[in-house]
């Protein structure tokens, strides 16, 4: 199930991504769970974020399940935290707006974190028909986001794959998710 209209706005949903995206369960699980507990870290569910590609600006709703203790106590580790969840939440907005679902893990140097491939494409071929994706979360302001995702668009360009990219940054405080091409 991909993004829920609400009230004319987009429901990006992050939890429960193994039955969309072709990636080892517990891993998605992993990063959906940091996503929450860094949402619950500044808002409450169900919070409005503004989801910002290719000049476009719409508003979207993220619910989520809140994070009892034994999840926060988990992921302490902030840095980490947003790294994963910022996974999660990317890879719901490259499937909401490219119709892509992430099918692999990237290998370090390609300058990205995932591979994400059009739904119905076959995975093991990721190599040749697969687009990159790199990844950032952040809590800062806005304008940090916006100058991380610059950042992680030249990662993309100079990492050592020639597959086109595309980079993301969730601003889990700035309530701001933007994924543009990148390479």
């Amino acid at each position: 199930m991909r993004g829920v209209r609400v009230e004319e706005k987009l429901r990006l949903v992050f939890e429960n991504l193994a039955g969309r995206h072709l990636i080892d369960q517990p891993q998605l699980d992993t990063c959906s769970n940091a996503a929450r507990v860094r949402l619950d870290a500044h808002h409450n569910s169900p919070t409005e974020f503004q989801l910002e590609s290719r000049g476009e600006a719409q508003p979207v709703e993220l619910g989520w399940t809140p994070a009892d203790g034994t999840l926060k106590r988990s992921y302490l580790n902030a840095d980490d935290a947003k790294r994963d969840g910022a996974y999660a939440i990317a890879l719901a907005a490259v499937e909401e707006l490219e119709n892509m679902v992430g099918v692999a893990r990237c290998e370090t140097k390609t300058g990205a974190d995932y591979y994400v491939m059009p739904v119905g494409s076959d995975p093991e071929s990721y190599l040749e028909e697969a687009y990159r994706l790199e990844v950032s979360g952040s809590d800062s302001g806005e304008t940090d986001v916006r100058y991380r995702l610059k950042q992680k668009r030249q990662q993309a360009k100079e990492g050592k794959s020639s597959l086109p990219a595309f980079a993301a940054v969730v601003g889990f405080r700035a309530k701001l998710i933007l994924l543009e091409p990148a390479a």
